[in-house]
């Protein structure tokens, strides 16, 4: 199984990698630049080389993250432009950094007048991205948290917006775990019934990242509040279990956004790794 957690920058992308490893992590995530700005980075391509040659050499997968203010369903011409552009500049940075994709949360609902509203701009918006994008690297989109029937929540929905896409090739998907619970998407019993949904989808094939957080409030609570794996959520070692030994998802890199006040990343990757590492 491939462990890891998010990252910091701080010391730059190589730096990002090196602190991964020394966690014994086989994954990890990163912002591309600051997480709270739409800002393009004019960032350091010797840098980024020496993270995509470490992680070769180290057997390391990654993935980035964009920017927290970061909307696929940017209403406004200049953010949307916005948008557009540091989109652009994020998927250059992961890309330079040999990384799988950049994870994208789906959009928001726009109007209550046309519900499709927001699935048509989403549409636009990553069309007018990946039109201009000739890289590897993907858009992995994200499955949001909120009360059932909030839009982003279903398997559904991202199988449909990549399909509608020009360039469906170009994006993937990140599973949340905690996002699946808050929204009742997966409520920890019925993990059957979502592999099923999402093979008949086919979700599994593109799915790229697993964000693996519990979740600190009862399924369909509609919050997105994040707690570690073992002992503090409302997602059971078992129901955990159930998600971590499907076939389907071997190969795909789990990564922690948990809380690190009562135990480090590195801790909650070595529990991990003795619990499910050899997936018996």
């Amino acid at each position: 199984m491939k462990f890891g957690s998010h990252v910091s920058i701080r010391e730059g992308y190589l730096g990002a990698a090196k602190h991964a490893a020394s966690m014994n992590a086989s994954a990890f995530q990163y912002f591309p630049k600051n997480p709270r700005s739409l800002s393009v980075k004019d960032f350091n391509k010797e840098d980024a080389m020496l993270c995509k040659k470490f992680c070769e050499e180290n057997k390391l997968e990654s993935v980035s993250h964009t920017p927290y203010p970061t909307r696929l369903t940017a209403t406004d011409n200049h953010k949307r432009n916005q948008v557009i552009h540091s989109l652009l500049n994020d998927l250059e940075i992961t890309e330079a950094c040999g990384s799988i994709g950049v994870v994208v949360h789906f959009g928001k609902q726009i109007s209550n007048e046309d519900p499709l509203a927001s699935y048509r701009l989403m549409i636009e918006i990553l069309n007018e991205i990946l039109g201009q994008w000739e890289g590897k690297c993907k858009i992995l989109l994200e499955n949001n948290a909120g009360k059932p029937g909030s839009i982003g929540t279903t398997l559904e929905e991202l199988v449909q917006v990549r399909n509608l896409c020009e360039s469906p090739e170009k994006i993937g998907f990140c599973l949340d775990t905690c996002h699946a619970f808050s929204s009742g998407l997966w409520n920890g019993k019925n993990w059957a019934e979502v592999l099923g949904e999402g093979l008949e989808l086919g979700y599994f094939d593109h799915l790229n990242a697993i964000h693996f957080n519990n979740s600190k409030y009862a399924t369909e609570s509609g919050k997105d509040r994040h707690a570690n794996i073992f002992g503090r959520g409302y997602i059971k070692e078992a129901q955990f279990e159930e998600l971590i030994k499907t076939s389907q998802l071997e190969d795909i890199p789990f990564i922690l956004e948990t809380p690190k006040e009562r135990i480090t990343h590195k801790e909650e990757i070595q529990q991990l790794q003795q619990k499910w590492g050899g997936r018996e």
